[in-house]
Formats: structure tokens, sequence, C-alpha cells
């Protein structure tokens, strides 16, 4: 024999489920994806030191609920970002995202037009789901030309305007004149960078967080 609850009943249980689904959803912090490459991916240091870990800490300092995805890999391309991108948005649903590459296509002396096709695509892509954008530009070192190192710097300022982004012109910027604060390899900051790094990202994340 079957037993069969009451209809009140049975509408009290259905309640108190969504009440509970409700409940986990709003409990789940809104979260901040960096996407990057070895610069934030704390290459050579422990991953408690890198700048987005340094992030991590300063927003929960500062009683802002966010929760850090670092999917940064060390020698990440724009042509690596734009494939991975598009699955990291459907799975984490960021409400900011940090976009932090080009650096390795430079370094390799990749096509422009593709770096920055690459770049739009992820643009796009992140502004379609909803997501606030920081874009983070680089700079090269001064040996692969002036031709190509200006065009290269040129273009993350000319996809900012155009997309009217929040935009860091240069990830490393005052680390030019501290040869102490790179690793041997003269690329890669040292621990003792990572809260100069994050001090130069930070006045243009805080705005989009609020």
């Amino acid at each position: 024999m079957r037993f069969l609850l009451p209809w009140h009943w049975c509408l009290a249980i259905l309640a108190a489920l969504v009440v509970a689904s409700n409940l986990a959803h709003a409990a789940v912090a809104p979260r901040i994806l960096v996407l990057g490459d070895s610069l934030s991916a704390a290459y050579g240091l422990p991953q408690e030191a890198g700048w987005v870990a340094l992030l991590q800490s300063r927003l929960k300092a500062r009683k802002f609920p966010y929760q850090v995805v670092n999917a940064s890999i060390s020698g990440e391309t724009t042509a690596g970002g734009r494939t991975r991108l598009p699955s990291l948005l459907a799975h984490y649903r960021p409400q900011v995202v940090i976009l932090a590459l080009g650096a390795n296509d430079g370094l390799r002396g990749l096509d422009l037009e593709q770096t920055r096709g690459n770049l739009e695509a992820m643009i796009r892509a992140a502004k379609a789901s909803g997501a606030r954008l920081l874009l983070v530009g680089m700079k090269l070192p001064p040996n692969y030309g002036p031709a190509y190192t200006q065009r290269f710097h040129a273009l993350y300022g000319s996809l900012a305007r155009q997309h009217q982004l929040a935009f860091v012109p240069f990830l490393l910027e005052g680390l030019a004149t501290r040869q102490d604060w790179f690793q041997a390899d003269g690329l890669h900051p040292t621990a003792e960078a990572q809260p100069h790094i994050l001090d130069t990202v930070w006045p243009v994340l805080e705005p989009l967080l609020r």
C-alpha cells in the first residue's frame, strides 16, 4: 500500500526545497577570473606569493566578497586563452574578468593582427557573458625592434578605447628600474615585486568591484 502525503505537506516541502536552493545559490561568492600567462601564474614562486593570490588577501582584508579564480598558465598565448575562455566563463560565471595575455605572442614575434583578433574575441566573449572586463597591457624588451614593440604595446590601448574597457597599460609598470625585482631569467618578477604589481592593477580594478 502506498502512502500519499497530504497536498499541503507536498507544497510545504517544495517551498522548503526552493528556499534551500536559493540560499545555496546566494552563498556562492561573486568571482574574479584572471586569465594570464606566467606573469600572473606566479612562475618560479610559491603560488601564495603571486600577485593574484595577494589580490585575494586584499579583497578579504577590505571586505570585498569576491573569490579569485586564477586561470593563468605559464607560456599561454592569446590563441590558447581564446580557446579556453568560453568554458571558463560557462563554468565559473565570473562577475569580473582580468585579461592579461599577449606577452608570449610578442616574445615569439607572432603576427600582431592575430594577437589583436584573439584579444578582441576574448573581450567580446567576456562582455557577452555579462562580466565586467579589465584589460592589462604589456610591453616588450627593446631588442625586438622599435616598430614591432611600439605596435605591440599600442594595440592594447586601441582595444581599450574601442571597447571602452577598464585598462592597465603595463602590468610591470615601474619594475624596469629594479633589476633586483627580477628572477635570474630577467623576465619574471620576484616575490618582492608582487605587491607592486598588485598596486598597479588595484586602482583600476577596485571601481569594477563596487
